[in-house]
């Protein structure tokens, strides 16, 4: 090395270390990612299958009707629920393939039920909605709301009682049913509870999260803009004004419309639309009379 010459830097490990920090985080976001998807595909596959169960219910005789009964829609602010019933009478109650029956059948269904179903002998059976009441359980309650009610159906052929099987099944996807059987004798009665469906309970309680989290951004955005030394900051103001709108089209998102004054409001979206709301007058305020007294001439 000649004298006087400066000596070459040497290599800086920064970058090497910063290549790997960025790499360890794209792996555990990847991990994450990954986790994320399993466990949802495992809660989507375990819903589908609750959704997909069908529940048996009644006489298993040769000579009985069977009356397949699935829930299309449950109305929580109505209080009631829409059920598809088809029915089909077998052995010697029915002919063409169970597709009429053979005398006229009577259908008498439970205290719930809004009317009977009655069918003339020889004619094809045609599929019908029927409306059942639902007891007990309030819409206010949302999303954490249950509902009960009982689904009964008992036969009638030619003025005699015939055995009865049901075939009950849930097609609403906002709702998961829990359907426990009623001994009876030649009835089909199950009693029926109605509660939400754990993608939605999933989805409310990620916007009651996300309401607070916004809520608590822009309190931290107001403290940092009150405490500071400039005057009015219009990109921080439309900020929070965008918020305070955007936190009320969220909420009208939730699954199954929900009324104002639910579990939902009270928890979350009413809390934070206030704080929000409290913020941006404060801001604002604090703003006026800062850029004031910047205008104002020394004495």
């Amino acid at each position: 090395m000649r004298p006087g010459r400066p000596a070459a830097p040497a290599d800086s490990p920064r970058p090497r270390r910063s290549r790997r920090s960025v790499l360890r985080v794209l792996v555990l976001i990847a991990i994450l990612i990954v986790v994320a998807v399993a466990v949802g595909s495992w809660l989507q596959f375990s819903e589908r299958q609750t959704a997909d169960t069908v529940h048996t219910v009644g006489s298993s005789a040769a000579d009985r009707v069977d009356v397949e009964a699935a829930v299309q829609s449950v109305d929580a602010a109505g209080r009631e629920l829409v059920l598809r019933v088809w029915v089909a009478p077998r052995g010697s109650l029915g002919e063409k393939g169970g597709a009429a029956p053979v005398a006229d059948l009577s259908l008498q269904t439970s205290g719930a039920t809004l009317g009977d179903l009655e069918f003339a002998a020889h004619e094809r059976l045609a599929t019908k909605d029927v409306q059942v009441a639902l007891l007990g359980g309030s819409i206010s309650d949302y999303p954490f709301d249950a509902y009960e009610t009982d689904i009964a159906f008992r036969a009638q052929m030619g003025g005699e009682q015939v055995p009865v099987r049901m075939l009950f099944s849930n097609n609403d996807t906002l709702f998961s049913a829990s359907a426990e059987p009623v001994p009876a004798r030649q009835e089909a009665v199950v009693a029926l509870e109605l509660t939400r469906s754990g993608s939605l309970l999933v989805f409310a309680v990620f916007m009651m999260v996300a309401m607070w989290a916004l809520a608590a951004s822009v309190l931290i955005g107001a403290w940092y803009l009150t405490t500071g030394s400039e005057g009015l900051v219009w990109p921080g103001l439309a900020w929070m004004a965008a918020t305070l709108f955007a936190l009320a089209a969220f909420r009208n998102t939730a699954p199954g419309t929900p009324p104002i004054g639910c579990v939902l409001d009270w928890f979350a979206f009413l809390w934070a639309e206030s704080i929000i709301a409290l913020c941006l007058v404060t801001v604002v305020v604090t703003g006026v009379n800062k850029s004031l007294r910047k205008d104002a001439p020394a004495a």
